[in-house]
This record gives C-alpha cells, structure tokens and sequence, in this order.
C-alpha cells in the first residue's frame, strides 16, 4: 500500500507540474519563447537524425523479418516517437518503458527498473522500437532537461525542483550503461544549469578572445619519470654496445659525407648526426668492435641523447594515445607507467638504437590519427591531426622499414572508417568523395614527399665515396667524388673492336665476369659429364683475369685503328680472355651448377671435332637514354649466345672447390632476367698486337682515367630502392638470434655488452611479469572477442553499445595491430632477434590496458549493487599487488640494463630465471 501511494503521489505531482509549466509557458515572454522555439526545432532534427540511424541497425540486424511486421512496426514506431514528441511539448516525461513497451500503468513507467538489454527483445515490436524509442528519448530528455534548466535559472520557479527529479527518475529508466547512468539526476542538472549560464556568458562575451593553457599532470608526471630511468648515467659505459658498432659507424661516414649503404632508410641516423654535429663531432672514430672503448673526443652523451629522449617521450604518447581510444584516465596511466617500468624498452632506449624513434613517431601517429577520425571534415583540428598522423607514421617508415607497418595499419582504420561513413544518410555522395580524396592526399602524398625528402637529403650529402658504394653499379660509383670516378677519369667512353673491358654484373651481387687456365672437371659429382673447357665464372674481386677484348669476328687482328670500328646494337662479337686469349663460348652442355641452362666456357680446341661457339650478339637495354652505341659504364647490356640464343647469366650459385668457390656463369634461354644484364666498368684500347706485350700491359698498367659520371636524383634513388630491397645485408647466424615464436614469452634475450674486467653486463631482457600479463591480456581479448560476436549473432547483448563500440575501436587499433606487426616475421628468410618484437610489444601492452578496464567494466555491470562493489575493490588491490610486483621485478634486473654494477657469478645465476637465458660469466663459470 505504501508502494503503491507512493506512485500515486508522484504522478500527481508530475501532472500538476506538467500543468504549471503550460501555464508559465503561455506567460513567459517574447523573447523566451522564441529561445524555446529553437531550442525545441534543434531538439526534434536530433531527433529525427538518432531515429534514422537506429532504424538503419535496427533493419540491418533484422533484415530476415518479414516485410508486414517491419511496416507495422515502423508504423508503431512513428506513432510513439509522435507521442513521445507531445509528450516533450508539455514537458512531460516520455510514456515508454525502457524496454519499449507502452506501460500499462502509471507505475509501470515510474518504477521501472529494468537492467537488462535482452528484455527488450521479449516481442517483436519491442525489439523494433528499442533502438529508436531509446535515442528519441535520451536525445529528447536532455533537450529538455536544458531547456528548463534555462528557463528555472531566469523564473526562478518553485516546481523545478520537482520536475527535475520526475525527469531524473525518467532517465534512470532509459539508461542500459553504467557509465551512462553513474551521476544522479540531481547533479547532472546541476552541470546542464552550468552549462546554459555559461552559454550565455560565451554569448556575452562572444567579442572577447581567450586563451587557455590545459597542463596534463599524468602526462608530465609519466615523462618526468622515463626522463630519469632513461638518462640515468646515459654515457655508461663509455663502450661501443651491440648495434652502435653499425648504426656509429653510418654516424661518423654522415660527419664526413662518405656514402654507405644500410638497409633501412637513413632518417634516424641523420636525425642523430645533426645533434651530435653541433657537438663538435668530427666523426673520425672507426667503431672497429663491439666492447671498444670510445675515444674522448667523441661525445657520447649526445649520440645517445635523441634515443634517449625519444623512449622518455613515449611513455606520455602511449597514455595519450590510449586517452584517444577512449580509455579511462586511470588505464591510461597504467599504460604509461608500464612503459616505464619495462626492462626491455628502457635497454633500447639508452644507446646510439633506432627503435625508440621507431616506436615513438608509430605511437604519435596512431594517436593523431584516431583524433582525426572523430573531427568534422575541414576543420582546422581535422587538417592538423591528419597532418600529424601522416607525418609522424612516414617518419617511423623512414626510420626504419617496420614502421611503415604502423601506416599499414592506418591504412585499415581509415577504410573501416570509410565503411562506416556509407551508412551515414546524412551524407551526400559529394561528401563521401572528399572523405575519401582528402584521406588518399593526406596519407598517401605526405609520407611519399617525407620519403622522398629523406633520400634526396641522404644522397645529397652523401657526395665522397666509401667502402660500401662497391655495391652499386658502376654509374653510380663513378657519380660519387674519390671511387670509381678517380679510376675511370678520362678513359675511352665508346667501345670499339679492339677495346679491353671489365664486364661487371649490373644488378644484384658485386662480381665481374671472370676466366683462369683451369678446366671444369671431366665429371662432376652427380657424374654428370662436362666440355673440360675453360672454365668461365663470376669473381667478387679486381683481378687481372677479368679483363676481355672486344673482336669483330671478320677481323683477326685486336687493335684499335687510327678510326676505331663503334660497336653498336645488334652487333655480333667475339670476347677474348685477356690472359689466356682463348674465346668466351657456350654450347649444349648442362652447366655444372644449374643443370637446366647451359655451360659457359673459354673454348679450347681439342681436336674431337668439337668447334667453338663463339659468337655473341650485343643487345643495349637502355639505348632510348643512351643511345645505340654501346658506352662504357652507362650502358646496359644483354650478350646473347647466337648459336642457342642463351643469354649469359650470372647464376648466383657458388661453384666448389675445383672453382675456387667463385659463382657459377650459366647461359639461360630465358633471356629476359635481371641477372643477364652487364655493364662496361674499367676500358681502354689495345695498342699492340703481340700478345706478349699485351699481357704484359694487362699485367702492369693502371687503368686510364675517365671523366665522372652525372646521375639524376631518381636514378640514383630508384638503384639505392633496388639495392635495398634486393641486396640487403645477410646475417648468417648468431648466438642471440631468435625466432618470433620465442619472443611473446622472453624465452631469449640478447647479449649487449660484457665488462673486460668484470661480470658486469648489458643484456636485452624484458620485464617478465609485463610480457607474460601482456600475452594472457591477448587471449582473453581474443576469446571475449569470439564469445561476443557468437552472442550477438544471437541477439544476445552481454554489454552495452558504448561498451561494444570501445571493445571494437581496441580491437582494430591495438589488436590488429599487433598482428600486423608480428605474422609477417614469421614468413621473414633472414637472422631475426628479440628486439624486432618491441613494435608489436607495444601494441600488445595497449590492449592490455583496455582489457585489464573491461574486466572491471564486466564486475561492475554484472553484479548487483553490494557484491560488484567489493569485487571491483578486490580486483583493484589484486592490480595494485600486480604493479608492486612489476616495479620490484623491474629494479631486480636494473644492472642488466643499465650494466654499471659489478655483479658476481652467483648474483647473474640467481637472475637467470630461464635456462634460455645466455648470460655471460668471466673467468669461465658455469651456469649450472
């Protein structure tokens, strides 16, 4: 009975409420209703646009209904969301329960308490107006909510105070979220008061212009605190450790603009050269070995400054960005701080490394980039975040090649945005088109032009020659100041009958076509038989035997003329080994290396009736730049064998023993391969016919210079792109090496550095406890994920749409993402340690903070007032004990990070949790 007075009284007030306020409204003034009038026009396009867009999911997720039920219940639908709109005009409180059926009492509608969203699927027309009838009436409560906030702060009426519980209670009922529904109704009218007065206030001072300064706490607190962990004793030791014996050396041919060549792009390296430049490094130190003690001249603090810098800054970027993914404050700082807190990531930070760049220009561009994604097109902030984005994830590519995976995965959430987009009605086709097209300029022409300006920086200050540029072709050498320019300085540029040539292989492996007076063996091992010709292959080194002669085949004599006889396209030639003078020739035999081409020999006349093939026909690859007559080093060259119609081939198989271990030279029918092409390195012309003094001038004579060679800028960056991509540096093997299945558990570290006279030591090792929680927080999220979609595919909703949407934004950021950055290393052919792993680390840790804020989400929604109260305290002291222990793990294994202290056998032994772990011991001990 009291129950049920109690309903009575307050319906009784809701009506004499609804009452006096159609009486004020009828006496406020002019300028109030015509407020009122705007407000509500405002209010019902609201509404009209959420009706529309939960009739669309609504008809999505329900397309197998039939047609006569859809159009009674949009029938259905109009009515009440007519109703529901009366029902605003007078200020009442909408007549829909939460589960969308029309009450059947007034205290049906005031004391609805319902919680859960699979009750709304009890009838069919309760499952149609759900999605509508909830965002008509969430829209249209808090439309009205400020509007009478406004109209009490101007009247100063006394049934506010009643309306805005009515209202209250009203909205309690139609809220499905906790988070929706975890303010009272009395507070949140008292922040919609505040927010009309400071409308009107803004309104006020509308002419004024301010300006505020928001300063995140957390976000400098986080960086304060990698600052210190990272530039604690950054210059110890003051050795060269583990990659700075590469990435240094790159440093130092940057201080004197010497070329190298490094397969990854140069950005982080020239980032780091021009600090250390205003340091007054000369780059004179040679980094000969890993251990080598600096020389004092070199400044070691600032080669190690911007790494250090870089992995201090992205503690704070990774709290950003999970803000951006719409985490809480308190997740995202433990995001942060686990960042901070990883062994892992503070090693890498420390020394001359690119992976802290690496992992802070990914982390800045994903957080960019999901801003962007939530601005309105055009808009200053939408131009600057995609700006950002894009500029930020080419500069990781341009670090190095992994980083152009974070722009991959840009990729995919910008065309699942995109997808999204096509349901929004409210959008034009026009619209759509520059969503897309701006998209396309944004992330496809600005890492493009920061790409391309790295290398035109890289080969524009890269001018001398080095030790590497060996590696390109001879064009490219002979642009370079000092290589192959100083050789090659003025010598004949046309090649003629009677020119004495290196043939070098033009693309792929540094070798020149090379013959010696050995034979090929009667039989080779598989007792395939040979020609026991000459034997003809393919050497690495300047050497004497590489030189050939160009000979007309109507012409017996080898020297040049008073006017020399051009070879042109199409010629046919014979080529004579300068020191043996036996004849380049090819014939039906199987090579000895690959079978299925055929053998290339220098032919020696046995008397068996076997006659030389000698003839060779001269095919110029790139006669529309250079023209028809063959040049030495700029043109590119095919030697087609003229009898089987062969092209001469490097084979890059390696020949055994009996060749000296050179590569195998093959004649392939299928002429059109990369590996055929040729190119005229050293030239000059014979002067004499006797052989003697011809081999003796082979044998003594320096080359004649030539003049240097100009090459464009794109001719030089598409060669280096080649090189790159098809020529990179091949690590056989290494003690330290892993294979990615090892990585997500820290079964293998990496030995950075060993004191000589100590135990002490810097090796890559990961916080355990991080990487194991890290691991379990992606197979929860894999298994909630299959859990949830099963469920839904039922139109069972365990969490609320606000929920479902965040689950999913952590899974095409954090989740895809690291999947990106990790399957691909399983199809990788090359030597692969634990540190290639830190990118999809990275993006392992960030899904781990979301799941860690679901599963309190969870405790909370599905467990009643008392009992999800003290679970989600126990949860939180089980985190709290959980980060204790990170931290105490974290400082345990500090001296293998930092390596300042000397530590005994028996102390590295006790850290040796893993018998995967290789840590060094001096004075040979035993980790037993």
């Amino acid at each position: 009975m009291n129950s049920s007075s109690s309903s009575n009284r307050q319906l009784r007030r809701r009506f004499d409420y609804v009452l006096s306020q159609c009486a004020s409204r009828s006496s406020a003034s002019e300028s109030a209703n015509l407020r009122r009038k705007a407000t509500r026009s405002k209010s019902k396009q609201q509404q009209q646009q959420n009706v529309i867009e939960h009739q669309n999911e609504q008809n999505e997720r329900l397309h197998f209904r039939s047609r006569s039920a859809t159009s009674v219940a949009a029938a259905t639908t109009t009515e009440a969301i007519t109703a529901a709109s009366a029902s605003v005009n007078c200020n009442s409180p909408s007549p829909l329960c939460c589960n969308g059926m029309l009450p059947t009492a007034a205290a049906n509608m005031l004391n609805c308490c319902c919680r859960d969203f699979n009750c709304h699927l009890n009838t069919s027309l309760g499952l149609q107006l759900r999605g509508s009838v909830e965002s008509h009436r969430r829209s249209e409560s808090r439309q009205s909510f400020l509007t009478e906030s406004s109209k009490a702060s101007q009247s100063a009426a006394t049934p506010t105070s009643a309306s805005q519980k009515s209202r209250s209670r009203s909205r309690s009922c139609s809220c499905d979220d906790d988070d929706d529904c975890g303010d009272s109704a009395a507070n949140v009218v008292d922040r919609l008061k505040s927010q009309s007065g400071d409308i009107e206030s803004n309104a006020a001072t509308a002419t004024q212009l301010t300006v505020s300064l928001h300063i995140d706490l957390i976000s400098w607190a986080l960086f304060l605190l990698a600052f210190l962990t990272r530039f604690y004793k950054l210059a110890t030791p003051p050795n060269v450790v583990f990659d700075e014996l590469h990435y240094g050396k790159y440093i130092s041919h940057y201080m004197r603009n010497i070329f190298f060549f490094d397969q990854h792009p140069p950005l982080g390296k020239q980032l780091i050269a021009g600090l250390v430049s205003f340091a007054g490094y000369d780059g004179n130190y040679t980094f000969s070995r890993i251990g080598a003690t600096y020389a004092p001249n070199v400044p070691i603090f600032w080669l190690r400054f911007l790494p250090a810098l870089c992995g201090s800054l992205l503690a704070p970027a990774v709290y950003k960005l999970l803000l951006q993914a719409q985490l809480r404050r308190w997740a995202a700082s433990l995001g942060g701080l686990l960042i901070v807190l990883d062994n892992a990531l503070l090693t890498q930070s420390r020394f001359v490394l690119m992976e802290s760049m690496l992992l802070l220009a990914s982390t800045v561009g994903i957080a960019c980039l999901l801003r962007f994604q939530r601005c309105s097109l055009g808009s200053l902030n939408w131009l600057c975040s995609g700006a950002s984005a894009a500029l930020f994830l080419a500069c990781a590519g341009c670090v190095k090649y992994v980083g152009f995976l974070a722009l991959a995965l840009a990729g995919y959430l910008l065309c699942r945005h995109l997808w999204n987009l096509l349901y929004d009605a409210t959008l034009t086709t026009r619209q759509l088109w520059l969503h897309a097209l701006s998209r396309l300029l944004l992330f496809v022409g600005i890492p493009v032009a920061v790409y391309l300006g790295v290398f035109y920086v890289h080969l524009r200050t890269l001018h001398r020659a080095g030790p590497h540029d060996s590696i390109m072709t001879s064009a490219f050498q002979a642009s370079l100041e000092g290589g192959l320019a100083s050789i090659t300085q003025g010598q004949p540029l046309a090649v003629v009958h009677g020119s004495q040539i290196t043939l070098r292989h033009t693309h792929g492996r540094t070798c020149w076509l090379h013959s010696h007076a050995a034979v090929y063996p009667v039989r080779y091992k598989d007792q395939r038989g040979s020609s026991h010709q000459q034997q003809v292959t393919c050497y690495s080194f300047k050497d004497v035997n590489n030189w050939w002669i160009v000979k007309r085949p109507d012409r017996d004599d080898l020297v040049v003329g008073d006017q020399p006889d051009v070879i042109g396209h199409g010629d046919v030639i014979q080529l004579v080994h300068g020191i043996t003078s036996r004849a380049l020739n090819s014939h039906d035999v199987a090579a000895p290396m690959t079978p299925q081409c055929q053998e290339i020999s220098c032919y020696i006349d046995y008397e068996i009736k076997m006659a030389g093939e000698l003839l060779w026909r001269v095919e110029i690859l790139n006669r529309q730049t250079e023209g028809d007559r063959w040049h030495a080093i700029k043109s590119e060259i095919r030697l087609i064998h003229e009898s089987t119609g062969a092209a001469l081939r490097f084979s890059g198989r390696q020949l055994p023993s009996w060749g000296f271990n050179q590569h195998e030279v093959v004649g392939d029918r299928d002429q059109v391969h990369q590996d055929a092409i040729w190119n005229v390195e050293e030239h000059r012309y014979t002067k004499t016919q006797d052989q003697r003094e011809r081999e003796r001038q082979l044998l003594s004579a320096e080359m004649i210079p030539t003049k240097r060679t100009k090459l464009s800028f794109w001719a030089k960056w598409l060669e280096l792109q080649t090189k790159m991509f098809w020529q990179a540096k091949q690590v056989q093997s290494h003690m330290y090496s892993s294979q990615p299945h090892e990585w997500p558990l820290l079964d293998k570290g990496i030995a950075y550095w060993l004191d000589d006279g100590s135990s002490a030591q810097i090796y890559l090792l990961g916080n355990v406890l991080i990487w194991y929680m890290a691991s379990a927080g992606l197979l929860i999220y894999a298994g909630l994920l299959i859990f949830y979609a099963l469920r839904r595919r039922r139109l069972c909703f365990d969490i609320s749409a606000v929920e479902w949407r965040r689950f999913l934004i952590a899974g095409d950021t954090f989740f895809v993402g690291y999947l990106m950055h990790y399957l691909p290393y399983f199809f990788v052919d090359r030597t692969l340690f634990l540190h290639n792993y830190l990118p999809a680390f990275v993006f392992k840790l960030l899904l781990l903070c979301y799941v860690l804020e679901h599963l309190e989400y969870l405790l909370r929604r599905h467990c009643n007032a008392v009992r999800g109260m003290q679970l989600v305290r126990l949860y939180r002291f089980v985190l709290l004990l959980w980060l204790f222990a990170v931290v105490g793990i974290f400082v345990k294994f500090l001296p293998l990070s930092y390596g300042s202290k000397k530590m005994s056998a028996k102390e590295i032994i006790d850290l040796r949790w893993k018998d995967t772990w290789d840590f060094i011991l001096q004075k040979n001990y035993a980790l037993t």
